[in-house]
């Protein structure tokens, strides 16, 4: 009798593209998160020259009332054969690289899942609006109601108090506090000053305007409505301009640090990657740009006790050693930056070997050695690029695909992505 192999596929990722980044209420503002995948999903569908993709896996963070399987609606309104399986998901920023992770663990030449199409977006530009709980019940109730009467006797009942919005906004639930007031406060924690995040914000602007004018995005982004660059890079960002800035959420108590200029913008744009097996690469063209999944580990932590934003710390040392690794062993680092106070507290933790031993559990973190800052974010991160929340996973992995691919066979990219709850998530990438 023939049996499936148990063992697991080696695992590919290969480039995607995606749209370029706006800003809110910018040049992507008549999109929403379905409109904005549409094209991407059919520009990815078309490399395969009239293949197909063994399924599909897409998100968003946003909610919407229209649909509740992004994934699904995007393929179908792409005009993809109806028989490709599709599934949303949905784990904050860490979204669409979620999805990549779930995709590897599903390839399986075997049992004919060879390829996945993986994606997500986000259009902050329009975020809908629902009604407040108790006027939701209300609405129904009258719905419900069959005579004038009924209807009558049931307008009575609504009370001014319950005629509420519900108005979505970047919170945490538990806590009721905004990304970035965590952030302020886990930055205060670590002693993070304001000059270092302007100057790590200067860097990404730079170098995100740098990789445009090198061409670098060229083959990784797609024009939409006339749009064909990313409108959020800046290259008459200044120093002196960044440290001129208001703090944006800590506005009184004289020591917020956290600006508009050192943390990502509300962002509308959406990406996509491929997530394989060997086979599964071979229906892409021969340029795509592809590297191998090694590994990947995903973190939560208790954010009321270590920083919203902190678990991509507890992730990273876990993953090296799980394989022997060194920080310099590590040839690129693609560090999403929601706040650029966020990547260099993470890069602080990463350093301290109290932390490493006492939180994380290193037995001897003395191993890992300094951290190689000059190998990190090469093209610009998120505060430069911006930070669609459902799409990033996958800008990011495609930026940091294309970058390893052109290193030396056998060269390690670490991916990181903090994610609103606690939690994180990191890929190891190996060029061949």
């Amino acid at each position: 009798m023939n049996t499936i192999p148990n063992h697991p596929p080696e695992v590919w990722l290969a480039a995607g593209i995606r749209t370029p980044f706006a800003k809110v209420d910018g040049a992507l503002a008549g999109h929403d998160a379905l409109s904005l995948s549409v094209p991407v999903a059919q520009a990815m569908l078309a490399q395969l020259q009239g293949g197909q993709p063994d399924f599909a896996v897409w998100g968003c963070v946003a909610p919407n009332l229209t649909w509740s399987n992004l994934a699904r609606e995007v393929l179908m309104e792409a005009g993809a054969p109806a028989t490709i399986p599709a599934y949303a998901t949905v784990m904050a920023c860490s979204t669409s690289m979620m999805g990549a992770f779930e995709a590897a663990g599903m390839i399986d030449d075997a049992r004919g899942r060879s390829l996945a199409l993986v994606g997500g977006a986000e259009s902050m530009s329009r975020v809908q609006l629902g009604l407040g709980q108790n006027l939701s019940d209300w609405m129904r109730g009258f719905q419900k109601a069959r005579s004038l009467g009924q209807k009558l006797s049931h307008a009575t009942e609504l009370h001014w108090r319950d005629v509420q919005l519900y108005l979505p906004s970047v919170t945490n639930r538990t806590t009721g506090l905004s990304m970035g007031e965590h952030t302020e406060i886990t930055a205060r924690q670590w002693g993070i000053a304001r000059e270092d995040q302007d100057r790590l914000a200067l860097d990404s602007h730079q170098r995100a305007v740098a990789g445009w004018e090198r061409g670098f995005f060229d083959d990784l982004v797609i024009p939409l409505d006339g749009v064909a660059r990313d409108g959020i890079p800046r290259k008459s960002t200044l120093l002196d301009k960044l440290a001129r800035l208001p703090p944006a959420f800590d506005r009184t108590s004289g020591q917020g640090t956290l600006s508009a200029g050192n943390s990502s913008p509300l962002t509308d744009g959406a990406a996509a990657l491929w997530v394989g097996s060997q086979s599964g690469m071979d229906k892409l063209p021969a340029t795509a740009h592809r590297v191998k999944l090694v590994d990947w580990e995903i973190a939560a932590v208790d954010f009321r006790v270590e920083g919203l934003l902190m678990a991509p710390a507890f992730a990273i040392p876990r993953l090296l050693a799980r394989h022997g690794l060194r920080y310099a062993d590590i040839a690129l680092w693609e560090i999403h930056e929601a706040f650029t106070a966020q990547v260099l507290f993470h890069l602080k933790a990463l350093e301290d070997e109290a932390f490493l031993r006492e939180k994380v559990g290193i037995t001897d973190p003395a191993r890992f050695g300094p951290f190689p800052r000059e190998r990190m974010n090469p093209h610009g991160g998120s505060v430069a690029l911006g930070h669609p929340f459902g799409a990033t996973g996958a800008r990011i992995l495609s930026q940091a695909i294309k970058e390893t691919a052109a290193l030396p066979s056998g060269s390690f990219t670490i991916v990181s992505i903090c994610a609103d709850g606690g939690q994180g998530s990191v890929a190891l990438l190996q060029a061949v």
